[in-house]
Parts: structure tokens; C-alpha cells; sequence
């Protein structure tokens, strides 16, 4: 299926691994021009090899902290001053945040900082140029509605599900879309580092919990994220799309 993405400009946040990296090298692979951000700029360089390596266009390099006001506004003022105007917009910034019932606000607030309010200020950054040119897509990763245990970034990724369909109703009518993605286990470094570090561990989750038998790939999701920034899916907005194999939330 041919998406029509050839040209296209992307800012993907997140980028240095994982998701991030897996989307910006799907997107790339389709044509877009890529800005990839994080803070690790080691890692974005591999990962602009690797998308060179693979015949697709040098992204854009962009370091930075999104979970800074000031930073999230120059990141986007750099990859559009490297691109031109922002096309799309991939907020894969996040992590989960295991909470105790007495965590300081401190903790709450950083979770929320990298979650929601990351993607919401990349958001606001990168609207005003889609709506003057009529035309824009905004994807945002998130996390599970049903957490096993309390943990800040969960709270943080139910705001930004409401935040994204209140936006997209806004959006609409210039054109703009607002999707977001909750994804299940994905083979990346968090997953396989920190929730699962154990090849016996992932077996035993995955029979408990995943119909499909397996964790998924970072492009799993990518290739959704390609879809949705196309004008093939210019009827999709507001929607929340979970990538999870068929996962099971309340499995024992």
C-alpha cells in the first residue's frame, strides 16, 4: 500500500531506542524526512546510521529534554528550521513510574512531566504551522488504561488519552489528526532490561497474558504510526488504536 508519506516532515520525541527508534525508521523507510530527538545523542547517531544504512534519507539529530518548557520549544524551532514545517508529530517520550501510596509530589509531577505534559507542549509547539497549512498528524504513545499496580505514568497516560480526543475535536476541522497508541510488551530496552528481565520471565508472561504468543517488535507499532500520519487515514482521529497482541489486563 502506497501512503503517500514521500516528503513528509516528522519530529519523532523518544527516539534514542525502543518505540522511538522504531518508529523514526519506519517513518524514514516511507519516504518521511525525520527529526529524531532524546536526550542520548550517542544513541541517535546509531540509529541515524542505521536508517542511512538502510537507503532512507540522514535524519535530523536534535537533542534535547522534553520534560524542559524552554528545551521542548527549541527542539521543535530546530528540526523545523532543519526540515521546514512539521508534518507530523510522534511524542514516544515516556516511561513507567512504579508509585508507593505516599510518593512525594516530586515524583508525581517528574511523571507527569515526561507522560503528558512533554507531548502536550511538542503539541502546542508544532499546531500553529499545521493549522495555517491546513494539514497535520499527531500521534502520541502512551500506556495501559488497566495497570497492574499504582504507578504515576499511567495516571499520566489517562490524561493524555482525554487530552488527545478533546484535541482532536478541536483539530478537525483544519485538517489535523490526533490518534494515540497504548502498546503492549514490545521488545525494547525497558521491557527487556527493567519489567522482563528474564527469558523465563517473558515466557511465563506472555502464556499468562498474550494470545499471540510473543512480545512485539518497536516497528509493530511504527507501522501503525505510518498509517496514521498518511492522508489514507485522514478519517481517524480521536481514536485510541492498542497494539498488544490480544493481551490479557487481569490474567493471573
Amino acid at each position: 500500500m502506497e501512503l503517500n508519506l514521500k516528503g513528509r516532515t516528522a519530529l519523532v520525541s523518544g527516539a534514542s531506542a525502543g518505540i522511538g527508534a522504531g518508529v523514526a525508521r519506519v517513518l524514514a523507510q516511507e519516504g518521511v524526512l525525520v527529526a529524531i530527538t532524546a536526550r542520548r545523542r550517542d544513541l541517535l547517531e546509531h540509529l541515524a546510521a542505521q536508517i542511512v544504512g538502510t537507503g532512507a534519507e540522514m535524519p535530523i539529530i536534535v537533542t534535547g529534554d522534553v520534560t524542559d518548557s524552554d528545551d521542548a520549544k527549541r527542539i521543535v524551532t530546530d528540526a523545523a528550521a532543519a526540515l521546514g514545517p512539521i508534518d507530523i508529530l510522534v511524542n514516544c517520550a515516556g516511561g513507567s513510574r512504579p508509585t508507593q501510596q505516599d510518593a512525594t509530589d516530586a515524583e508525581w509531577e517528574e511523571a507527569f512531566a515526561l507522560n503528558f505534559t512533554a507531548a502536550r507542549r511538542l503539541a502546542q509547539a508544532v499546531l500553529p504551522s499545521m493549522q495555517v497549512r491546513q494539514w497535520g498528524r499527531i500521534v502520541n504513545i502512551s500506556g495501559s488504561m488497566e495497570p497492574r499496580a499504582l504507578n504515576a505514568a499511567s495516571a499520566a497516560k489517562a490524561a493524555l488519552h482525554l487530552w488527545a480526543k478533546g484535541l482532536s475535536c478541536d483539530m478537525a476541522a483544519h485538517g489535523i489528526t490526533v490518534n494515540t497508541i497504548p502498546p503492549g510488551r514490545i521488545n525494547s530496552e525497558q521491557i527487556l532490561d527493567k519489567l522482563h528481565p528474564t527469558e523465563e520471565s517473558r515466557r511465563a508472561f506472555i502464556a499468562r497474558n498474550i494470545p499471540i504468543g510473543y512480545f512485539g517488535d518497536p516497528e509493530d507499532i511504527g507501522h501503525l504510526v505510518a498509517f496514521l500520519a498518511s492522508p489514507l487515514a485522514r478519517y481517524i482521529t480521536g481514536a485510541v488504536i492498542p497494539v498488544d497482541g490480544g493481551m490479557h489486563y487481569f490474567a493471573h
